[in-house]
């Protein structure tokens, strides 16, 4: 490719740099397939998370790797997985749960026992901590508290782009160290231990859990509507114009009175904003149903 002074041949090439031109095609590549906004800040960044994709290929420099990228499908998804950033854990910014519990579960389970769908979206669910988060707040402390959910048709979905997160989603499994923001009654209800440093989310929750890969910016194969949307911390990666599209096309996915919780250093813009009553912080209802 065409370059900035350090192309294929240079030294800095040959030492496995990362030129700018370079970063420039993968930034490309990366706001065409996902919509990431990747500024030249990012380098030192890409980088490294790209210099593994590289050993794994036995490349030594980015020409080669990016040559690789251009003419193979499966490794140009691999990179972009690379750089996606799957960063969570249990009950995140709990605010989020304590508005689920006291004013949205009410609503639920009163669909629920009037025998409706209820249905529920973690999007970019990263390693499922948030889905799992959200089971178990549905389910509180016990077995009792949690019939509703066997009785009732409820699912929770769980989608992000990077195929081996969403494994680790069906797999269900968590470090000992990773489960101490769970609530002791709810770990010791919803996780058994299974060996020195693995504990398991229980059958009973993960029954509930539905885990797919999906680009949020390709079609969804959904087509029924969601009483509560959870994207957060997710479109901090975006720019404002992909942030506007995809809060627009989540708002069309829920039902009238669903809710919308996205991360704490985001906000709604574009025609979404028109159409959701804040209801929290960083916690949004759509218009035409009970709050």
């Amino acid at each position: 490719m065409s370059g900035d002074g350090a192309g294929a041949g240079s030294p800095l090439a040959a030492q496995g740099e990362l030129t700018t031109a370079q970063f420039r095609e993968i930034a490309a590549i990366m706001q065409k397939d996902a919509r990431i906004h990747l500024v030249e800040a990012k380098m030192t960044l890409v980088h490294s998370r790209l210099s593994r994709r590289l050993r794994e290929n036995g490349l030594t420099r980015f020409a080669d790797y990016l040559a690789l990228v251009r003419d193979d499908a499966q490794e140009r998804a691999a990179m972009v997985v690379a750089l996606t950033t799957n960063h969570t854990h249990f009950f995140r910014e709990a605010h989020h749960f304590d508005h689920l519990r006291a004013h949205v579960l009410p609503r639920l389970q009163a669909r629920a026992r009037a025998g409706q769908k209820v249905r529920i979206w973690s999007a970019g669910c990263s390693s499922g901590e948030e889905v799992y988060s959200i089971a178990m707040t549905m389910a509180g402390e016990s077995g009792s508290s949690a019939a509703w959910l066997k009785q009732g048709d409820v699912r929770l979905l769980a989608t992000d782009i990077a195929p081996h997160v969403v494994r680790a989603v069906s797999d269900a499994r968590y470090a000992t160290g990773t489960i101490q923001p769970i609530p002791a009654a709810y770990r010791q209800q919803w996780l058994r231990q299974e060996g020195p440093d693995s504990h398991v989310v229980s059958d009973a929750l993960r029954s509930l859990v539905t885990a797919r890969v999906l680009n949020l910016f390709e079609p969804w194969p959904m087509r029924q509507s969601y009483d509560a949307i959870f994207c957060r911390n997710v479109m901090i990666y975006f720019d404002d114009k992909a942030k506007a599209e995809l809060e627009a096309r989540f708002v069309e996915m829920l039902s009238p009175g669903g809710t919308l919780y996205i991360g704490h250093s985001e906000r709604l813009i574009g025609p979404a904003a028109g159409l959701m009553e804040p209801a929290g912080q960083t916690i949004y209802v759509r218009r035409g149903g009970a709050q």
